[in-house]
Formats: C-alpha cells, structure tokens, sequence
C-alpha cells in the first residue's frame, strides 16, 4: 500500500492506494505548530489500519514536510519521497521560474495528463488557482484569495459582521446580515470561477476547451457556477499517484 499526501496550507489530505487506484482518503487540518510526535498521535490509528509500503508527498508547507518526514522514518521506517528537484512529473513547466511553481499545481496536471490534453483546472482550496494545462505543459495560472481566506478577511476587518457558516444562500439579495455575508462569498466566488474562466477562454481562443475543478470547496462552488466543470475530488492525489509510478518504473 503507497500512502499519498498532499500537504496544504489549510488542510492534509491522506490517500491510499494499491499503486493502481485510490481506495480511501481522510483530512486532516494544518498545524504548523506540531511536532512529528504529535503528528504521529494524530495520524497513527488511520495509519496503523493500512500495511504502507512507501509514502509519496506533495507539499507547500516545508516545517509540516520536515515533521511528516520524521514520522514516517522513525515510526515506519520509510523514506518518504517528496515532489521537488530529481522527480520524474511527466508535467512540463513554461513559466518565467519554475521553481515557484507549487507542488500542488503540479500534482494537478499531472493528474489530468492521462485524460487531457488542454485543460482549464480551479483548484479552489486556501488559495483559488486557476490553471492553464495544454501539451503536458503547465502555462501558467491565476492564484486569488480563496473563498475561507477572504470570509476570514471581511470578517476579522469588520468589527459588525459575523462569522458564518460556508453554505449556499436561497438567493442573492439578502434581508439579513448571516444571508447577506453568505451570497457574497458563495455566490460572488462563483462568478468570479465564471469570469476567470471567460478571460483565459478569451486569452486562449479556444471555447470548446474542458473545465475540471478539484479542492476542498469546489463542491460547494461548482454547482453554481454558469460554466460546465467536471467534478475531480481527488484530482492532486491522482496526480501524486501518477508520479509515484513514473518514478518507480524509472528505478
């Protein structure tokens, strides 16, 4: 069994997997406070459930990194492989420096590269990233606030306002504060998913080109969004998945 993690800034999502498919997931929340000790009290039962064999990580938090890292070589005795420098990816990157480019975008091209060969991806996580996929080449993208981000923002500046609940309104114009807040974040992250999407479709000249969206919002998002967007929960894991086995049949 490999053990798939994908590290971000808000929350860790475990996946594991016969090398072949993925057959179960859990989250697990970000702290970059912890120890690899406290880690490893945190995860060990889900871990314990499963015989790993080898743990493959993609990461945009380098301190949470260092303490999995350590978890898995003392309490596993398995040298987890990160995405980084000498990884295979099989995702080409045509940006001004490709070392900027995050571990996550990455997994979420090589995750589509098996079914796509030009792709708009929305990864609507921490940040909300908008990713131009074409000829197994990252292009480039649009990264924005993402939706928790800016409900914490207007929250946390505006001594008035409530925190809410991430849930979709009944409709647009609110007639109180909570239904107010609401369909301004859900509803205008959905129409600025259209709008993103309109621009790079204009930029690209191609109005036939698939939208996929993954991250852990995308399924409030999406439905409400005017574009057609296929649904890919696990898409970063996928692509985690894809290049822990490009890397294997290369030893």
């Amino acid at each position: 069994m490999v053990l798939l993690v994908d590290i971000g800034n808000s929350n860790i999502v475990f996946g594991f997997s016969d090398k072949k498919t993925i057959s179960n997931t859990f989250r697990l929340k970000t702290f970059t406070d912890k120890t690899s000790d406290e880690y490893y009290l945190l995860i060990r039962t889900m871990l314990n459930s499963y015989e790993i064999e080898d743990v493959m990580i993609s990461s945009v938090v380098p301190i949470v990194t260092s303490a999995l890292k350590k978890v898995f070589q003392s309490y596993y005795g398995i040298d987890a492989k990160i995405i980084g420098p000498g990884v295979k990816t099989g995702v080409s990157l045509k940006v001004d420096d490709p070392k900027t480019v995050g571990s996550d975008m990455i997994c979420d091209c090589a995750g589509a590269l098996p079914f796509y060969n030009e792709v708009i991806i929305v990864d609507l996580g921490t940040a909300t990233k908008y990713i131009y996929f074409k000829n197994q080449t990252f292009l480039g993208c649009s990264i924005a606030p993402g939706v928790s981000i800016s409900l914490k923002s207007l929250v946390s500046s505006a001594a008035l306002l409530p925190n809410v609940e991430l849930v979709t309104p009944k409709k647009a114009i609110g007639t109180n504060t909570i239904s107010c807040i609401q369909s301004g974040v859900v509803f205008g992250a959905a129409a600025q998913v259209d709008g993103m999407i309109d621009r790079i479709i204009e930029e690209i000249h191609n109005p036939d080109i698939p939208v996929i969206a993954t991250g852990g919002l995308s399924r409030l998002i999406v439905p409400l969004c005017k574009h057609k967007i296929y649904q890919k929960d696990n898409l970063t894991l996928d692509g985690l998945l894809e290049i822990y086995k490009k890397n294997m049949a290369a030893c």
